[in-house]
């Protein structure tokens, strides 16, 4: 039973740390371009038990220029023998003010499977959602801003100011990216905290994203975000309290950064 409670929790922190991996803070000028790679390791306790990416391209949609953002979260070593997920995130999304045109989320988790696309019409405020497994498609109201899973990490980094934020300040964004519809999603600033990190040592800005709970979180305040406080603003760190453990994500890896990631060196 406490197998099968883990496995469950593993794979909704996957989803869930996407979520939070969309939620960041940056400048107003660009803070991300093409070719941008960030990798992040997921830990269960002493386990090495997932991984996830985002990866930024140039494409064409409609005969439209667009930004093409590919996401994938999956297990890895003995996690994956155990419990498999292979989890795959695309948003192509608007160079000018960032809204997402396409999302596409296609997920098995440990043979649990979905695969849906979403349309946003944001001329007519309206989203279709094309549930290809179930063969159904849904029609949802939006309102001017709502992002996908994946856009909403670029969206808000090229938003928010830090200096516009005081301690204890709430972002609020409505979000899109399943069948339960529009939902807001909450992220309130707690500060700025130093965390050592691989690469040395880290100045981040501290986030605590609000979540329901439940199942798997212990309390709506189960989850911690820390980000770099520099022009990227990209996730450093992320802590999840389960009802089953703790699980943590770390940076693991980045590359085509527009700008540098400042490191405290001692």
């Amino acid at each position: 039973m406490v197998a099968k409670q883990n496995s469950y929790g593993m794979k909704n922190f996957i989803t869930i740390f996407l979520v939070i991996f969309t939620i960041s803070l940056s400048a107003q000028e660009k803070a991300y371009k093409t070719g941008e790679w960030l990798k992040f390791r997921i830990h269960y306790g002493i386990f090495n038990a997932s991984e996830a990416t985002l990866h930024v391209t140039t494409d064409k949609l409609d005969g439209k220029n667009v930004y093409k953002i590919h996401g994938e979260g999956k297990t890895t070593g003995l996690a994956r023998a155990f419990f498999r997920v292979d989890d795959v995130y695309q948003s192509y999304i608007n160079p000018a003010n960032g809204h997402p045109y396409k999302f596409i989320r296609k997920i098995n988790e440990g043979g649990y499977t979905k695969d849906v696309e979403i349309n946003f019409n944001h001329q007519k405020k309206l989203a279709v959602l094309n549930d290809k497994k179930n063969d159904k498609k849904m029609n949802f109201d939006i309102q001017t801003g709502v992002q996908d899973l994946i856009s909403a990490f670029y969206y808000i980094r090229n938003k928010y100011e830090i200096s516009d934020l005081t301690k204890n300040d709430f972002i609020q964004l409505d979000m899109l990216f399943d069948d339960d519809g529009v939902f807001p999603f909450k992220l309130k600033y707690l500060g700025k905290e130093i965390l050592k990190t691989k690469y040395g040592k880290v100045e981040c800005l501290k986030f605590r994203p609000y979540v329901q709970s439940g199942r798997v979180f212990k309390e709506e305040e189960s989850l911690s975000l820390w980000v770099s406080n520099d022009k990227n603003k990209i996730p450093v760190r992320i802590k999840a309290d389960i009802a089953v453990g703790s699980i943590k994500a770390d940076l693991d890896g980045y590359n085509g950064l527009k700008n540098q990631f400042k490191i405290i060196m001692d």
